[in-house]
């Protein structure tokens, strides 16, 4: 794997760890601005509504330039959205600069997905994304416990400042590391656009909201869920998230390493794996060494699917995928948003905390459904071709023997 690899890890780590960060330090953050949980539970929202909408946009407003440029400039981006945070007089202040830093966010995992995956052989594409990725899973195992540390310590300020220095490296890297590729002669907008109209690209972005959103229905309500089913104390939460981190950090490269084998078989194992786990969940929450181990299992499958669902959009938006890979990352974040809400208003009807690993499983299992649509179709349409394609060579042959025979005669 190339050093370049790299560069886009220490990028997907700040990434990574100012979009979580911010959920260990909403008390402090709260406190210093005056303002109640739920306002400050707004730096979240804000952050996953910026993703959503600054994927397709900065990506458009990318097309102009070179990819190792418009990552720069994206690393640029979020150390002034971070940097704006650590310095924020006031709430509005700092609610600003996370929707800053969060425009960065979906058009450099998205780019960036293109950039690794060109950067490599064609039998190695979804392993590099894999690794690049590999940043945003390690930043929940060591950034966000590290930086809630810092910032329950000595501020939280100081937080966001480290995470902006972490963003000046990942440029300073992408800078360095990264070759220069021109832009795709010929890419315009509307030939990014025209990758929309392929049902198999819609199809691996519906995959990518279910699948990714069956993990955060769960994982959102985590706390409640293991101090009153588990009986956790509220300082171990932390913990089960490293838990969920490490899980995360395995399953995505595992998932990276199998798909660049068999991508459809690997969707196959682990949304349907998933399914199954976020069910059991009901039950296993009730132990503290089962939930533990579940919670492992749960990060380990649900990134799994991550490195197969980007490359398949990769593959089925070929010729004009920048577009297309960076609305992806927006349909995690869309995936994060809709379970977070459905396993809100389940927990809201009485059903109980641990309500929310059902809603999961449905998502999961709804995702694995579209998953064997999506090669069902794609079956039938290379059957349909093949059958074109004799069509089309007996037609040629015969029209071959008819002129032989024309001139024999």
């Amino acid at each position: 794997m190339p050093l370049a690899l790299l560069a886009l890890a220490i990028g997907a780590f700040g990434i990574g760890t100012t979009e979580f960060v911010i959920m260990g330090l909403l008390p402090e953050v709260a406190g210093d601005f005056g303002v109640s949980i739920p306002t400050a539970g707004f730096l979240v929202t804000g952050y996953a509504l910026g993703v959503m909408f600054g994927a397709p946009l900065m990506t458009v407003l990318g097309t102009k330039v070179s990819r190792k440029r418009m990552l720069m400039l994206l690393m640029g981006l979020f150390v002034v959205g971070n940097l704006l945070s650590a310095v924020a007089p006031n709430f509005t202040v700092m609610l600003i600069g996370r929707v800053v830093a969060s425009l960065a966010h979906g058009a450099f995992f998205g780019i960036g997905s293109v950039v690794a995956a060109d950067l490599v052989a064609p039998d190695k594409k979804a392993g590099a994304i894999s690794m690049m990725f590999t940043g945003l899973t390690v930043a929940n195992v060591v950034g966000v416990p590290l930086g809630t540390l810092i910032g329950q310590s000595v501020g939280w300020r100081v937080t966001f400042t480290i995470v902006a220095a972490l963003g000046v490296l990942g440029l300073a890297g992408i800078a360095k590391l990264v070759p220069e590729m021109a832009k795709p002669e010929g890419v315009r907008l509307r030939h990014e656009l025209a990758a929309f109209k392929n049902v198999q690209v819609l199809l691996a972005m519906a995959m990518t909201v279910l699948g990714f959103g069956g993990v955060f229905a769960a994982i959102t309500y985590i706390a409640p869920m293991m101090t009153h089913v588990g009986g956790f104390a509220d300082g171990s939460v932390t913990w089960l998230l490293v838990l969920f981190g490490i899980g995360m950090v395995g399953g995505n490269l595992v998932g990276g390493r199998f798909a660049d084998r068999a991508l459809m078989p690997m969707l196959y194992v682990s949304l349907g794996a998933l399914a199954v786990v976020l069910a059991l969940f009901t039950l296993t929450a009730h132990n503290k060494i089962a939930a533990a181990v579940t919670i492992a299992l749960i990060g380990a499958l649900g990134f799994a699917t991550v490195p197969p669902l980007q490359k398949r959009v990769l593959d089925q938006a070929h010729g004009a995928p920048t577009l297309a890979s960076a609305v992806n990352i927006g349909a995690f974040n869309l995936g994060n948003a809709l379970s977070a809400w459905l396993g809100g208003l389940v927990i809201a009807a009485g059903l109980g905390y641990t309500a929310p690993n059902w809603v999961g499983a449905v998502l999961a299992a709804a995702a694995l459904v579209l998953a064997f649509l999506s090669a069902a179709l794609e079956r039938r349409a290379d059957a349909s071709n093949t059958a074109d394609g004799l069509i089309v060579t007996g037609a040629a042959s015969a029209e071959s023997g008819q002129q032989k025979a024309a001139v024999h005669h």
